[in-house]
């Protein structure tokens, strides 16, 4: 686990938990590097805190890598509001139909294909999803991981989504990724 100077106590309740706690540099991307860096096995899987992999991960993860370099899983969101399942299987579709994996769909990678995410602000897991799509195509696991939707919730899950449309968008027509971070931050 790679803590990136949360002040919650994250890392300490995660001591017990985890072979390893790095205190790290606050950034996702520099986080996940920092941990892929100490890691021994053979595939990586990288998820945020508040995502759980199916029970069968290891297994589903070890026979996608057979044949894949890199993959991710689809996606449920836990909440409340009645259009998550909807924004769930979208984030499915979308990701199946583009290569494109999100940190909510637990990505994973053989380590030793491993080039690292991007060290940006937002929007690694595009960056790295590009980088990797060109090797090859991501196993896109149908087996589902399952993702809190809080962030969705607090900010408005219709106005969170259109956010991140928009960033998407933003991204991909070459904004620079410090000015869509300061985009983000201000929409918490």
């Amino acid at each position: 686990m790679a803590d990136g100077g949360s002040s919650d106590g994250t890392a300490e309740l995660a001591v017990p938990l985890a072979d390893r706690v790095l205190r790290v540099a606050r950034g996702r991307a520099l986080q996940m590097n920092a941990a892929a860096r100490v890691a021994r096995g053979e595939a990586l899987v990288f998820l945020h805190a508040d995502t759980r992999l199916p029970a069968d991960a290891p297994k589903l993860i070890c026979e996608s890598l057979q044949d894949r370099l890199w993959g991710r899983f689809d996606v449920r969101l836990d909440g409340r509001h009645p259009l998550l399942r909807v924004i769930g299987c979208a984030m499915n579709l979308r990701s199946r139909l583009t290569g494109i994996a999100t940190g909510d769909q637990a990505i994973f990678v053989r380590r030793a294909d491993f080039p690292g995410f991007p060290e940006i602000p937002l929007m690694e897991d595009v960056g790295f999803s590009r980088s990797m799509r060109r090797l090859g195509p991501p196993a896109c696991l149908r087996a589902r991981v399952r993702a809190s939707a809080r962030r969705l919730e607090a900010g408005g899950v219709l106005r969170t989504i259109v956010l991140m449309w928009r960033l998407r968008l933003l991204y991909a027509l070459g904004t620079p990724p410090e000015r869509l971070a300061r985009l983000y931050d201000d929409h918490r």
